[in-house]
């Protein structure tokens, strides 16, 4: 099973009202496994950034103004999403995205199964906030590096709240999985309190509580051994 935790970063809310893509990073998983390979790349958005968004995720049109158009990377995204599932925390903002994106560059739209991250953790705990911050420290994952909303560090979080809510895994599995520099950082990966085994020996209470039990019952078999 191969899926894909994904991230987008924009110059706004609606691709609708000429909003466009500036970052894009996917992290891929096989079997619920971090595999260490990585897609990240920034875009031209061929117009101004906002201020309420570059407050959002710190980049400015002059960083972005040379960066290459998201149609000179639409291939390569395709190619590394191809056959995948999609993974994402309020995935139809980045898929609406994505399909407006693709759509402007002349590629046919994502057909892939989209899970979203956010209704799954509603589902698990009605009530309970579900940003990405918030499941970050339900699940013990560290934050420090989280400034600000840079597609490819919430991606790599966003890894690790998806393997906690698929169930957890082990602390020392595939959060350090390397490929081709990139490093997903161990340090943010769950640890789970062991507890020690329950004794098989009664305690002397329950043994006098079992015996207090018995003792008031009628023509109980235990008394007949």
């Amino acid at each position: 099973m191969r899926e894909i935790c994904l991230d987008t970063e924009t110059t706004g809310l609606d691709p609708a009202n000429g909003d466009r893509v500036v970052e894009v990073a996917c992290v891929e998983l096989v079997n619920l496994l971090p595999t260490g390979r990585e897609l990240h790349f920034y875009c031209n958005p061929e117009r101004d950034m906002p201020e309420e968004a570059q407050a959002v995720h710190g980049l400015s049109s002059e960083f972005l103004s040379d960066k290459p158009l998201f149609a000179d990377q639409a291939d390569a995204f395709v190619a590394f999403m191809s056959g995948a599932r999609l993974i994402a925390h309020n995935a139809d903002f980045d898929v609406r995205f994505l399909q407006a994106e693709l759509k402007r560059s002349g590629r046919a739209r994502l057909g892939c199964e989209v899970i979203d991250t956010l209704q799954l953790a509603r589902r698990k705990f009605p009530g309970s906030p579900a940003s990405l911050d918030a499941l970050c420290r339900r699940f013990a994952i560290d934050l420090s590096e989280r400034t600000k909303h840079g597609a490819l560090i919430d991606t790599r979080l966003l890894a690790k709240v998806y393997l906690e809510l698929m169930g957890g895994q082990q602390p020392d599995l595939g959060l350090a999985a390397e490929s081709g520099g990139n490093r997903f950082d161990a340090a943010g990966t769950s640890r789970r309190t062991v507890r020690p085994a329950r004794p098989h020996a009664a305690l002397a209470s329950e043994l006098a509580a079992h015996n207090t039990l018995i003792a008031g019952l009628k023509d109980a078999l235990w008394l007949k051994a």
